[in-house]
């Protein structure tokens, strides 16, 4: 046998068989960090285009949420004009002979509302409702027999909901107990 053909005696290294071993085990090692690594890279582009597509839905919401109030300033300053509409009103009904000015009034208001209506705004009556400070500014508390504690028994401005949002709330009078000291 010459060297080249002889085969590796028990008990002695063979120089080429363990430097393969280590070579191969280092190949392993290598696979595996790299595995490792393509996997964390993979979980965190993941995560990146989880938190894209978040922030494109969160920006889109926002967007719309911007377009339904961008008049809420502009709707806020008009209010006013209805309330001034509802004083002339109840003057004028007092009159018999103001009866037309009374109708030419109501069709105004009426169209005022309607063209408020398409940007969403909406009157609400607080009267017989329970006292909510979300949508109630109370502005006198009143003994009331019959009414129910903290009932609004009375409005003296109309509130308004801008897309189902307060816009304004409604100033109201509520009903305490006839023994309340604060009536």
């Amino acid at each position: 046998m010459t060297d080249d053909t002889k085969a590796a005696e028990p008990g002695q290294p063979d120089d080429e068989l363990t430097a393969l071993r280590r070579a191969l085990d280092e190949a392993r090692r290598l696979v595996e960090e790299k595995t490792a690594e393509a996997r964390d890279n993979h979980d965190r582009s993941l995560r990146v285009a989880a938190e894209l597509e978040n922030f494109k839905k969160r920006t889109q919401r926002e967007r719309e949420e911007y377009v339904r109030f961008a008049n809420e300033s502009l709707l806020r300053e008009i209010l006013p004009v209805l309330d001034n509409f509802d004083r002339a009103l109840g003057a004028a009904r007092a009159a018999p002979e103001a009866q037309g000015f009374v109708t030419g009034v109501e069709l105004i208001q009426r169209e005022l509302l309607r063209v408020l209506e398409k940007f969403g705004v909406s009157p609400y009556s607080a009267v017989g409702q329970p006292f909510d400070p979300e949508r109630h500014e109370a502005v006198q508390r009143v003994v009331r027999p019959g009414a129910k504690e903290m009932m609004v028994v009375e409005e003296t401005q109309r509130g308004y909901l801008l897309n189902g949002r307060v816009l304004r709330p409604a100033v109201v009078v509520v009903a305490v107990p006839p023994d309340s000291e604060n009536a």
